[in-house]
């Protein structure tokens, strides 16, 4: 993890709840496999906090061996892509005529200063949505309440109701708020496909005198 986010971190670990995940968490991994390996469940919190520019929501990882390396959408190089990920490449080639990646891997977009956070950040294998309800979504709320208050001009994209469910905390004066259906093939034609966001970010991180991602 690094270092710019020590006291945010240090303070959320030693509440309560967390140590009620962190004893959940312990006893999960004990018994059951558990997707990302422990070595990269904070992977997402390796971005310099001061180079955040734009904060991308997931749900819960992957829970397929070998997909689910601590970053939101993203996988490693040698696994196939994602049917969320294929859709949010084709948003992206719709509005640029073609996206950057050749792999599933998102830790360009991470260098350049894109959070890539999920909502629960771990998963039991096979058991989509098994770690929901035991503490990850209280972390994750205070991880964008602490993004909100500390930093400004960062644009949120908030893809699917768990992502939308945070816009009430996040403070639309400071930040630029882009919200709509998920990526997934069961949603993304409801309104993720047109939504224009890869572009609307970078125009306003233009406007506020901030580089824009490579997407």
């Amino acid at each position: 993890m690094h270092e710019s986010w020590k006291s945010f971190l240090d303070s959320e670990f030693a509440k309560p709840y967390f140590q009620a995940l962190s004893n959940f968490l312990h006893d999960a991994y004990s018994t059951t496999r558990v997707f990302p390996a422990k070595t990269q469940v904070f992977r997402a919190f390796t971005t310099d906090l001061a180079s955040v520019k734009v904060v991308i929501l997931g749900q819960d990882p992957y829970h397929t061996p070998g997909a689910a390396h601590g970053l939101a959408f993203s996988v490693p190089e040698s696994q196939p892509i994602p049917p969320s990920l294929v859709n949010i490449y084709k948003e992206i080639d719709a509005e640029y005529g073609r996206h950057a990646n050749s792999t599933g891997n998102l830790k360009p977009w991470q260098d350049q200063g894109v959070l890539l956070l999920n909502n629960v950040l771990t998963v039991e294998a096979h058991k989509a949505g098994s770690h929901r309800g035991k503490g990850w979504e209280i972390f994750t709320e205070a991880t964008i309440r602490y993004l909100d208050e500390n930093r400004e001009h960062l644009v949120f994209l908030l893809w699917g109701r768990d992502a939308r469910s945070k816009k009430s905390i996040i403070n639309s004066e400071k930040h630029l708020i882009l919200e709509s259906a998920h990526p997934s093939p069961l949603s993304a034609h409801a309104g993720f496909f047109g939504n224009n966001h890869f572009r609307q970010a970078n125009d306003y991180l233009r406007e506020h005198q901030l580089s824009k991602i490579v997407w």
